[in-house]
């Protein structure tokens, strides 16, 4: 066997260096954190669990769902900004993720900079329901009452900068209508006016409207998507009554700005590996969010295009947060 001379060493060894490291998947050696940034006991909270739960039995490590609510979600997501990119802090990231930049110009992080997209978790079903002591059954209906009545009818969302909001607000300003909005922080505290008939209709998730529906406690007037629902079919969408007017409730995962590609991708196999589970696609399809589990590339793409979109939506609504 040849020997290698001294130049022929220096150039195996700098060959060597240069080659680039074997990616090491993602396995935590301690409880990763998965910050919620609404508060607990909501949709985003329940779909987080089931993750965390998943996880947990994949990885042998608890996956520990920590409620960071406050500032239209902002202090969770700048929870997240702010941990190490090392795989053990990630987040959720619901429709305000999208529309804080256009709405909030004191926010306190860069949403395209200073969090990484991991992958789109799926969809949930909006929708516009009303007490049914309120004489409109759809859209329409409901414009031509508040036209007739200006500032008579109230309407809540689960919260400032939430799509549900913004929606609104933009319903109300094509249609030429004058309503009064009722922030709450949440679901719940929308059906606890509504129910009682002191607020006639709001924008809330499909899936937590659907008891209240089926009880004849409340009706339904609009799905927010942009096609109809399976289990709705002769239920309008917006876009049916306000040419353009549609939103979706998107929710997906995040980390730290900067989070090396190898910890990435190996996160992101583990988190798909949960999702494309047959038990866990079930549970979360009860929870009506279909699933989507995308690449951190589309991902990445769809938050792009999503904070252009709520920022037309956001000037021409002229929705405040303050």
């Amino acid at each position: 066997m040849p020997k290698l001379n001294r130049r022929h060493l220096l150039a195996a060894v700098t060959a060597f260096a240069a080659m680039p490291a074997r990616a090491q998947s993602f396995k935590p050696t301690r409880p990763v954190r998965l910050i919620n940034p609404a508060l607990a006991g909501g949709a985003g909270d329940a779909i987080l669990r089931l993750i965390a739960l998943k996880l947990s039995e994949l990885w042998g490590q608890a996956v520990v769902v920590d409620s960071r609510p406050g500032g239209g979600m902002i202090a969770g997501t700048q929870a997240v900004a702010q941990a190490p990119a090392d795989g053990y802090t990630l987040g959720g990231a619901y429709s305000p993720f999208t529309i804080n930049p256009s709405l909030r110009a004191d926010l306190p992080y860069d949403t395209l900079k200073d969090l990484t997209p991991i992958t789109q978790i799926g969809a949930v079903t909006g929708a516009v329901v009303a007490h049914p002591s309120l004489p409109a059954n759809n859209l329409k209906e409901l414009i031509e009452l508040a036209r007739a009545a200006p500032g008579s009818l109230s309407w809540g969302s689960p919260g400032l900068g939430t799509s549900g909001h913004i929606t609104g607000e933009l319903m109300a300003r094509r249609a030429g209508i004058s309503v009064t909005h009722v922030p709450f922080a949440g679901g719940p505290g929308i059906y606890r006016e509504l129910l009682p008939g002191r607020l006639q209709y709001a924008f809330v998730l499909l899936e937590s409207a659907q008891p209240h529906l089926a009880a004849g406690k409340l009706k339904l007037l609009a799905i927010t998507d942009r096609r109809r629902h399976k289990l709705f079919p002769q239920t309008q969408v917006l876009d049916e009554t306000i040419r353009g007017l549609s939103f979706e409730n998107v929710f997906g995962l995040i980390g730290p700005g900067g989070m090396p590609a190898d910890i990435l991708a190996s996160l992101h196999a583990d988190i798909v590996k949960v999702l494309q589970d047959p038990e866990m696609r079930q549970q979360l399809e009860r929870q009506a969010v279909e699933p989507v589990a995308s690449s951190p590339a589309e991902y990445a793409a769809f938050v792009r295009r999503d904070i252009e979109h709520w920022k037309l939506a956001v000037k021409e609504s002229g929705a405040r947060v303050n």
